[in-house]
């Protein structure tokens, strides 16, 4: 524990030290990192997290100098969920829901030296959808395109974190929450063989982020 413990003081000092050198000037830069997604339904679990993975661009202005700033960003992420499987004919392994969208959230980013608490809304454009099967050795014995108009091509939410700022750089945790259903009503049976009528109706994004941004 005083390992831990004199490490993050370490880390908060240099922190500081490097946001108050950087100045909380307004920037632009590039951002990229991985996402721990699942669908849900009424509550948030655990459940069937699958990985993937979150890349674009951000804008950083300051309203109140090194107190208060506004951050648009546009990124490409892939978020989703799985499924386990058993039968006679396949085996066992997994389906992974994969669906791409264009987000742009917009976060309001309080400043406390080093760290930052952001959160803002979000919206998001379908851009594709495919399901992964995958063995238990994480062989994919194949990758299947799925109708986007079974899908709701809008999706949003609300988002929300925390970041560590250094000069020139930040790392950052995020949480996405979905406010729309992921699938169109009745629309949704689109394979017994995947259970995706059960995994996706009703459904709707979560999201966990870690990232790291690179400003300019």
């Amino acid at each position: 524990m005083k390992k831990i413990a004199f490490s993050l003081l370490t880390l908060i000092s240099l922190g500081s030290y490097c946001y108050a050198q950087d100045g909380g000037k307004a920037k632009f830069g590039i951002k990229g990192g991985l996402n721990l997604s699942n669908f849900y339904k009424t509550e948030v679990g655990d459940e069937n997290i699958k990985a993937g993975f979150n890349v674009g661009v951000f804008a950083k202005a300051p309203i109140i100098e090194d107190v208060l700033s506004i951050q648009p960003e546009v990124s490409y992420t892939v978020v989703g969920s799985e499924t386990q499987y058993q039968n006679f004919l396949q085996g066992s392994g997994k389906y992974r829901f994969n669906l791409g969208y264009i987000q742009i959230p917009v976060l309001a980013v309080v400043n406390i030296g080093a760290f930052n608490i952001h959160a803002g809304p979000y919206a998001a454009v379908l851009t594709n959808v495919n399901v992964k099967d995958v063995d238990d050795d994480g062989t994919v014995d194949g990758v299947k395109d799925l109708d986007k108009d079974k899908f709701n091509g809008l999706d949003y939410g609300l988002a929300g974190g925390i970041g560590f700022d250094f000069k020139g750089a930040s790392l950052g945790f995020r949480y996405n929450y979905g406010l729309r259903e992921v699938g169109k009503d009745g629309g949704i049976s689109l394979n017994s063989s995947t259970n995706s009528s059960t995994i996706l109706r009703n459904s709707k994004n979560s999201a966990f982020q870690v990232y790291v941004a690179v400003g300019f």
